[in-house]
């Protein structure tokens, strides 16, 4: 699960034609992991959507050829990429339809956001770290992800004006269900969140209905603190 090792600082990625020097060693490790480490895909969307996205991408390049073990990355400010087993367990548990608008709290390097941009029409991903918004936006544009808009969190926790979602993605451990989010949802949606103690957590998905909603737990898992309204202090960060 996503944990919160040492980072490293610095832009990123490299060039693109230093990783194109290589792009046979990343293609074959994208199948080695998707064909033989993980689990087989209950969702086939998703599993053709982490054999298209270039995970090296979206890693510091002297991580580039660890992007395709099945362990989260440090990306900076603290922050990590998501090791792709729980990518895949997150988008599966959304059931994402195509006509489907998202939103994404925690962009981080922007890999989240370019696997679900495959499945659905629409997605916004909000991220408080400037740097992290920065680059994020240039990475996806870059690479063609034409349905995602990266935004600056600010003070507020999630996307108000842009509501209500088909589905919430959540990308921060919160330390109880933020009502905010909540809100932010269709009846019928699906949101999956991490909640619980900073760097443990349980990974619940919530179906919201018309007289509430109702909670699954998916297991335990460990993400970086979410921080702001409904979430934790910044001096958590």
């Amino acid at each position: 699960m996503p944990e919160r090792p040492q980072h490293t600082q610095g832009r990123y990625p490299q060039p693109m034609s230093l990783r194109d020097d290589n792009a046979d060693r990343y293609a074959a490790a994208r199948d080695h992991l998707l064909d033989s480490v993980l689990k087989p895909a209950v969702d086939e969307r998703v599993r053709s959507a982490l054999r298209r996205v270039p995970r090296e991408e979206f890693v510091p390049p002297d991580l580039a050829f660890d992007a395709y073990k099945n362990v989260a990355l440090p990306i900076g400010d603290g922050q990590t990429i998501s090791q792709p087993l729980i990518v895949e367990e997150m988008s599966t548990a959304l059931q994402t339809q195509p006509e489907d608008r998202v939103l994404e709290i925690g962009t981080g390097s922007g890999y989240q956001a370019a696997i679900l941009s495959l499945l659905v029409t629409d997605v916004i991903t909000i991220e408080r770290i400037p740097r992290l918004v920065d680059e994020a936006r240039e990475r996806l544009a870059r690479l063609g992800y034409k349905n995602v808009r990266v935004e600056d969190a600010g003070e507020r926790l999630g996307s108000p004006s842009e509501a209500p979602f088909d589905r919430i993605i959540v990308t921060a451990g919160a330390p109880a269900l933020p009502l905010r989010l909540l809100e932010q949802l269709v009846i019928g949606g699906r949101m999956v969140i991490p909640i619980g103690a900073i760097g443990k957590q349980e990974l619940v998905l919530i179906i919201k209905s018309e007289s509430g909603h109702v909670v699954e737990n998916l297991g335990a898992c460990a993400f970086v603190p979410l921080i702001g309204q409904d979430a934790w202090p910044r001096e958590f960060d």
